[in-house]
């Protein structure tokens, strides 16, 4: 009878010892960890090796201070833990890559699900080698610390072709580099997989539909307004209709629809490509983000002349979309007229399935989420009413290899909706203040976005904690 796996263990350990002349400790790892421990030391191969150390040029002597650089940055070691760090994100689904410079030298993390988690350190003593060796990918100076620079890198990976955008900025301790990942091959996300009500998606399929008018989404830096744009968008005939966009930067290539990129540095910004693509006869345009009045103005405009404006605001909630745009200069009697509905959303993260437990929320943590939902007349359970209540199913990730310990895998919308009535319109015409706004949406039965928060805990969706964290953005 072959042995067990741990009974082979234990009998190699004393072997092992002898060997390597030291106690040898046994940790349980996943296959996954393991294959990930082996390729950082693969990567770290050959570093101590390196005699050459890396120090601020001196200005009489740039040209060779960048010879030994670029020399460093092509070693294998350098260019393996750059390619292992890519994959890894990729494979994690990382939004973001950071090599942060710091007193004790240069560290890694990425952006999983919205919150930065340690990566793959780099070789010990090659730190400076790596910003280098991405610096080079993206065909930035290596010569030049002292001022931000910005590039860009396009890799093949398994098949799939990805966008790096790279930022280097100058910091006390060295320069931080921040790698932002677009996969051009990927698949735009439908709106019935945004996770929203049953209401939502309803109403919000109907503003999709819309012939004329502004829709718009509101939230903060990486909400994830732009996918929601993108899964409106695929609502529409692209067959039979005129679509185009304008984006900075493109995050994905969508079948029968023109998209225009932003390039500040050659004249197109927002307003400017909005005003040329009108003599393009569109049906349907989307602007990636309004931030400035003259782009706010012919948004408008164009939302009155017969076309459907999709675009995004960085506000709090759907209706402080309304103050916003009549303090970048929009009239509001051409805002009553054109503004169809408004969208806020926030991104969590989901219970990770492998490592899912049942759960009791902090009381006072959750009474917190309730007391939040209450900006109506809500019943215990903390709906407005417009909602009904359900057995609580809560729950919390315990942490897996699957999750990377943290108890939490991929993302799911919170959404608050407000559509336009008749009642709103004539707020909005005569300046009502945002109090008065606010009461008419929640006689409509808007769901603020605490509401969708704690059914999607009752749910077993998400945790307290996690809805607390985005909502308070």
């Amino acid at each position: 009878m072959a042995a067990a796996p741990d009974a082979l263990v234990d009998d190699a350990l004393p072997d092992l010892e002898t060997l390597y002349g030291c106690t040898i400790r046994v940790e349980r790892r996943s296959p996954w960890e393991v294959e990930r421990l082996i390729e950082h030391l693969d990567a770290a191969e050959g570093a101590h090796t390196t005699s050459l150390e890396l120090a601020p040029a001196a200005e009489h002597d740039v040209d060779n201070g960048t010879t030994d650089v670029r020399e460093l940055a092509t070693q294998a070691p350098v260019v393996r833990y750059v390619n292992l760090l890519v994959r890894d994100a990729y494979e994690a689904g990382a939004s973001d890559i950071h090599l942060e410079a710091t007193r004790q030298g240069l560290i890694a993390r990425l952006r999983l699900d919205g919150v930065l988690s340690r990566a793959t350190e780099p070789p010990h003593g090659l730190a400076g080698a790596v910003v280098s060796r991405v610096k080079l990918l993206a065909e930035l100076d290596i010569a030049e610390r002292r001022r931000p620079q910005d590039g860009r890198i396009r890799v093949r990976l398994e098949a799939r072709e990805l966008d790096l955008r790279v930022s280097s900025v100058p910091t006390l301790f060295g320069e931080s580099v921040v790698l932002r990942l677009l996969d051009r091959g990927g698949r735009p996300v439908s709106l019935s997989e945004l996770g929203m009500p049953t209401e939502v998606y309803t109403s919000t399929a109907r503003l999709a539909a819309r012939p004329h008018g502004m829709v718009l989404v509101t939230g903060p830096t990486g909400s994830g307004k732009t996918t929601t744009l993108y899964s409106a968008l695929q609502q529409r005939e692209t067959t039979a209709e005129k679509i185009i966009t304008v984006e900075d930067p493109i995050e994905y290539e969508l079948a029968g629809i023109t998209q225009v990129p932003v390039h500040r540095q050659a004249g197109v910004t927002f307003a400017a490509a909005l005003r040329s693509i009108l003599r393009q006869d569109p049906d349907v345009i989307m602007l990636g983000e309004m931030r400035d009045p003259e782009t706010a103005e012919v948004a408008v405009q164009a939302a009155m002349t017969g076309h459907l404006v999709f675009s995004t605001l960085h506000t709090n909630d759907a209706l402080s979309a309304v103050p916003r745009l009549v303090d970048l200069g929009v009239p509001p009697y051409l805002l009553a007229a054109t503004l169809e509905g408004v969208l806020a959303q926030r991104l969590v993260r989901m219970i990770c399935n492998e490592c899912r437990t049942p759960d009791t929320p902090d009381p006072e943590m959750l009474a917190a989420l309730q007391t939040a939902t209450r900006t109506g007349e809500p019943d215990v359970g903390g709906n407005t009413g417009c909602d009904g209540g359900a057995e609580p199913r809560f729950a919390r990730g315990a942490g897996c290899p699957s999750c990377r310990q943290t108890g939490f895998r991929g993302r799911i919308g919170l959404f608050e909706l407000v559509t336009v009535t008749d009642a709103l319109r004539a707020a909005t015409a005569s300046r009502a203040p945002l109090a008065e706004l606010q009461r008419l949406a929640t006689a409509a039965c808007m769901r603020p976005l605490a509401v969708d928060g704690l059914a999607k805990v009752r749910s077993g969706i998400t945790t307290v904690e996690e809805v607390l964290r985005v909502i308070q953005q």
